[in-house]
């Protein structure tokens, strides 16, 4: 597991030196923005596929955690940060090109409980659930705290802005050691994934692809 967690730190690492081309050509990638109230899907999700007058294709799928399902009709499809209206669509659309007139119904079986991950020089590294609101600071506390070995003043917050990428927050804790100052504190959202280095990492793109970076953290969930 160590060795794992090592190779995977390597590749964040480059992954972090590396950005995006948004980033590169300074242009900002696109925002999701979904109906507030409807839920986004994540891996480790289940969903029920049911086809009205072709039964036999039905499925019960679980999202990979590269967030696509394999359609018996229609191969690979990507629902990961998508809703239920439009995975149904995809699917739909899908079926179409082998089916005359299908009607598909897709009813979300279990899903995840939000949560974060919290990675690096901490004592208990894993996924906390997000059971109320939670800042950067405090879901490191939930970790255990920062071990002796960790650079506090560049803690790294990484926060999914769609399906493809994802905004690098860098953060100081130096100074709560000392100061009752939260400013340098950030309010968390499901699907953050938090890294407290050992070392100093001389260059952070401001975007990163997040299934690259998400590879990193798949250990600890």
């Amino acid at each position: 597991m160590q060795k794992k967690l090592a190779s995977s730190l390597g590749l964040l690492l480059l992954v972090l030196s590396i950005g995006i081309s948004a980033s590169a050509q300074n242009r900002t990638p696109v925002l999701t923005k979904p109906t507030e109230d409807r839920y986004l899907l994540t891996a480790g999700d289940v969903l029920d596929i049911q086809y009205r007058y072709t039964p036999e294709f039905n499925q019960t799928l679980i999202v990979q955690p590269d967030g696509y399902i394999s359609l018996e009709v229609g191969g690979d499809v990507k629902v990961g940060g998508r809703t239920l209206q439009e995975v149904r669509s995809l699917i739909l659309a899908k079926a179409k090109m082998r089916l005359e007139s299908p009607e598909v119904i897709v009813v979300l079986k279990e899903f995840q409980k939000p949560y974060v991950v919290v990675a690096g020089e901490v004592n208990a590294p894993g996924k906390i659930e997000l059971r109320e609101k939670l800042t950067a600071i405090q879901a490191v506390l939930l970790a255990g705290g920062m071990k002796e070995t960790a650079k506090s003043s560049q803690v790294l917050v990484f926060k999914r802005l769609n399906g493809d990428t994802a905004e690098v927050k860098v953060l100081n804790f130096k100074t709560l050691k000392h100061t009752s100052d939260l400013e340098n504190d950030l309010m968390l959202q499901p699907g953050d994934m938090i890294l407290v280095p050992r070392n100093r990492i001389s260059k952070i793109e401001r975007y990163v692809r997040y299934a690259s970076m998400a590879a990193f953290f798949t250990p600890l969930m």
